[in-house]
């Protein structure tokens, strides 16, 4: 046993990140499919709870994580990246969970046009992160690291159009929404939705960083 535990081991750190970017996509999917049916409170209560699962899920793949980063001998990558990289990504499905709990604690009503503008580039950030995500075991291949580069400049750019989305909907919420709590509701929606945003472009540096300083 004792000889065991001195064997040099590497883990299994890139199937972990798969998990939990496939967690996050479950979320940001159950998030979408929560704002798509809110006027429907049983499927509401089904995508909430859907969101709940696959956050727990993530929970649990960030934790065996951050143990294997003690118990490992080598490390495919440096420690400070796979730790900083696990709990950036932990952070995107955290957000996901925070909008959704927003909304129910909030009571809000309805839908707006900027809330669903915002769920897609949401989703879509978290798709792209996940692509970028399941590269990672291969960027050795000079190909591979260029496709995964690749893919963190459209995160950044889904992130740069979230930017303007939430610039426009503040504005518009300022101008015409008369009633006050009203107005603080949808702004904090609207702000937790972007932060979706900038939280996977902080995975994407991650990504790039941990691409240029290993392939």
């Amino acid at each position: 046993m004792l000889f065991a535990k001195l064997l040099p081991r590497e883990g299994n750190f890139f199937e972990m990140f798969n998990q939990h970017a496939d967690r996050i996509v479950e979320a940001a999917r159950a998030f979408s499919q929560l704002v798509a049916n809110y006027s429907d409170p049983h499927l509401r209560d089904k995508y909430n709870q859907d969101v709940d699962n696959a956050e727990r899920a993530a929970d649990r793949v960030t934790h065996e994580v951050n143990k294997a980063i003690h118990k490992t001998f080598i490390t495919p990558i440096d420690r400070e990246q796979i730790h900083t990289l696990i709990n950036t990504m932990d952070d995107v499905a955290d957000l996901i969970q925070d909008s959704a709990e927003t909304m129910a604690l909030y009571d809000v009503r309805h839908m707006t046009e900027e809330i669903t503008r915002l769920t897609d580039l949401s989703l879509k950030c978290c798709e792209r992160l996940r692509d970028a995500v399941k590269l990672l075991d291969k960027i050795a291949d000079p190909a591979v690291a260029e496709a995964a580069l690749k893919t963190c400049e459209e995160i950044d750019k889904l992130e740069s159009d979230a930017d303007r989305v939430m610039r426009s909907a503040m504005s518009k919420l300022f101008r015409e929404e008369p009633d006050v709590r009203e107005v603080i509701k949808l702004k904090a929606i609207y702000e937790l939705l972007e932060t979706i945003t900038d939280k996977c472009e902080d995975v994407a540096n991650c990504i790039e960083g941990i691409v240029l300083e290993n392939s």
